[in-house]
């Protein structure tokens, strides 16, 4: 058989057509911006049930409220209005213009692969694409696997416009800062990004505010940054890490929790409507809201997560944006896995992450357009 020639025509059309073949495996995304937004340690329950009655009852809840006041908040006689008063952006607009999926009552099924159901190898499962054995702790330590978003960085079309912003101190080895250069707020560390008289208040408070956990601040502190940051107009793929959920998880207190997970669904609801308000963003922006990993549950093993916690494994995964269908909450679906998620980040922004990793889970193909 005669050896083509490398210069030769057969050879450069047999070169375009593999790239095209693996372009073809990209969506064709109308998505600008993705905006990735994680709730640390939020159960499935409480995002498809609302308040849980056993954990109401301060005896099991820890709560300092009185039951009576926390009930007035948060309890209805049925599960659909009890996650509406408390979620009223999740399923009030996120639910009837997107997708949901977690709830196990329904046949929805959303899994970590990791094995341990803790943070850092959470964080690390959705944003490399599959889990690493070696990542064992909290304290790891910088992360040896490029995430998506680094990824996402190195592309001229992106570089300089993927941020990550999250209260956890942790996150900046998660994302490898050092290494990956993204732009970031983590912790307690001062904001940056800007010299707004408001970010020159918001340092002060940094430095002045007692701290309750030397890891990360209150969300609410994150939430000013993020939005001064979006509002340059120069976001197109973000990452967002409220922890307060988890914070009072560990600490038993459940009126807290309720608390937070109620300020974090309009944390979510004050981002996509500043987004919504600016024609870059508009009808052009894509949320993916989900946790880290689950609870246990019951009266003493729902302030805890891990191997040791039954259904610490179980997570949700909620996505709105132009290109996915209004099909609301999803039932008797195959099984979503944490893993996916990366995959589907780059996908929204017409990146093929698989052919690059290829052991990264598939992108979620449900709630993305059909491929060309």
């Amino acid at each position: 058989m005669r050896m083509l020639n490398p210069s030769s025509r057969t050879t450069r059309w047999f070169a375009a057509a593999a790239a095209l073949l693996i372009a073809s495996t990209a969506f064709a995304a109308r998505t600008r911006t993705v905006v990735l937004i994680v709730c640390d340690g939020l159960r499935w329950q409480e995002v498809f049930t609302g308040a849980d009655p056993l954990l109401l009852d301060p005896a099991h809840g820890g709560s300092w409220v009185p039951e009576k006041t926390l009930r007035a908040r948060y309890w209805r006689d049925d599960a659909a209005s009890r996650r509406e008063a408390l979620f009223p952006f999740l399923w009030g607009t996120v639910a009837k213009q997107g997708q949901l999926f977690g709830n196990r009552l329904r046949g929805s099924d959303a899994r970590v692969t990791n094995g341990l159901a803790f943070s850092y190898p959470g964080y690390n499962e959705m944003t490399v694409g599959y889990p690493d054995p070696r990542i064992d702790s909290n304290s790891y330590g910088p992360n040896p696997n490029e995430t998506v978003f680094e990824w996402l960085n190195d592309k001229p079309e992106f570089h300089g416009h993927v941020a990550i912003f999250g209260t956890w101190d942790a996150f900046a080895d998660i994302f490898n800062e050092k290494r990956s250069r993204l732009i970031m707020q983590t912790g307690w560390n001062p904001p940056t990004l800007s010299n707004t008289p408001g970010d020159a208040m918001l340092r002060t408070l940094y430095a002045t505010t007692t701290r309750f956990d030397e890891e990360e601040p209150p969300d609410s502190f994150l939430q000013i940054p993020l939005l001064e940051y979006v509002k340059t107009g120069r976001a197109r793929v973000l990452f967002v890490g409220y922890g307060e959920t988890d914070d009072w998880g560990h600490q038993g207190r459940y009126d807290l929790i309720l608390d937070s997970a109620h300020r974090f669904d309009g944390f979510v609801r004050q981002l996509w409507d500043t987004m919504q308000a600016m024609p870059r963003y508009r009808g052009r922006t894509t949320f993916i809201l989900t946790a880290d990993h689950g609870r246990g549950s019951g009266p003493v093993q729902w302030k805890d997560h891990g191997v040791a916690e039954k259904g610490s494994e179980n997570i949700w995964i909620g996505v709105i944006g132009p290109d996915t269908k209004p099909l609301g909450e999803r039932s008797n679906v195959a099984p979503l896995t944490q893993s996916q998620i990366a995959a589907t980040v780059a996908a929204f922004v017409g990146e093929n992450y698989r052919a690059a990793v290829p052991r990264a889970a598939a992108p979620i193909a449900a709630v993305l357009p059909a491929s060309p």
